[in-house]
């Protein structure tokens, strides 16, 4: 699908609305474009959840923002996406220290196991275990927890990925069952089950998955299409929810070795701006990418 020119000025992007009680949920943030979306949304002014596998890892970042006079706005909390019980206990430990006052969610943690010039499915699973049902199980777990108020939107962003897009698909049956208009998670679990299926049998490359990295594609071709869902189950005209994506593009961090065309702060910078829309500017459905000189987005029609 063609990009479509929609992303508004600079200056009415940044229209505050937001203020110190505003509470964001940034996963992965110990490194890379988490760290560095951490980092700006805080120097903006926003209570930051800094999420950490690693409670080391975890501690060495938010001293580092603390050294740079962010500390009190950063907070952090232990969350493995890929383990249920760590979601489940992530969002009681939210609730404890913050209550129902969440109002972005920014779905950044993901894995990659390949390098970029590699096509291996030997962790398909693990894979979309993380990139997909991670990111799904901690929206499910997280909803409850949105501050909902007429006041303002409550918003999830994806960080995804251009190589799940469906254009990258050439089974055609699987296009349409993830462009159908009554798409149901019972749709995108099959679809799942389908590729997981065809990595155990060998036949994955026959039967028109994603040609470049497979595996992270098809975890991201899921989210995107699940996200697409949500924001036409929740749409923010009846409750408040705004739910779009975000591909940050190739960008400089541990998963490409450095390799990348504009930085994490780059991509961060823009993340932070889609986050903190003003909401008369916030649509919900779409899947936005970075422009090419990592100075503007670019929004297809829908996800």
């Amino acid at each position: 699908m063609e990009p479509e020119h929609y992303f508004p000025s600079p200056s009415l992007c940044l229209t505050r609305w937001w203020s110190r009680e505003t509470v964001a949920v940034v996963t992965g943030g110990n490194k890379g474009i988490g760290f560095a979306l951490v980092k700006r949304l805080a120097e903006l002014g926003v209570s930051v959840v800094l999420t950490a596998r690693d409670k080391q890892r975890g501690e060495a970042a938010v001293e580092n923002l603390r050294k740079q006079g962010l500390g009190d706005y950063v907070h952090l909390l232990l969350l493995d996406v890929s383990d249920p019980l760590s979601v489940s206990t992530f969002a009681s430990s939210f609730r404890a220290k913050f209550g129902a006052t969440l109002d972005i969610l920014v779905n950044n943690a993901g894995v990659s196991y390949n390098e970029l010039d590699e096509n291996s499915v030997e962790h398909a699973e693990s894979v979309i275990k993380t990139n997909f049902y991670g990111s799904k199980s901690l929206i499910e777990a997280l909803l409850p927890l949105f501050r909902f108020s007429s006041s303002s939107i409550t918003r999830v962003l994806n960080v995804s990925s251009r190589l799940g897009s469906l254009n990258k698909v050439r089974n055609a049956e699987i296009r349409a069952m993830l462009e159908r208009e009554d798409l149901m998670e019972e749709h995108i679990d099959g679809v799942v089950r389908a590729f997981l299926g065809d990595v155990r049998n060998g036949t994955w490359k026959s039967h028109g998955w994603p040609s470049y990295w497979t595996e992270y594609a098809v975890s991201k071709l899921a989210l995107n299409a699940y996200s697409r869902m949500l924001a036409k189950r929740y749409s923010y005209e009846g409750s408040g929810l705004s739910v779009n994506c975000f591909c940050p593009g190739f960008t400089q961090t541990a998963m490409t070795k450095g390799k990348g065309t504009h930085t994490a702060d780059d991509a961060a910078a823009l993340a932070a701006t889609l986050a903190l829309l003003p909401p008369h500017l916030l649509p919900t459905g779409k899947f936005f990418s970075l422009g090419k000189k990592a100075t503007f987005l670019n929004a297809t029609s829908k996800l």
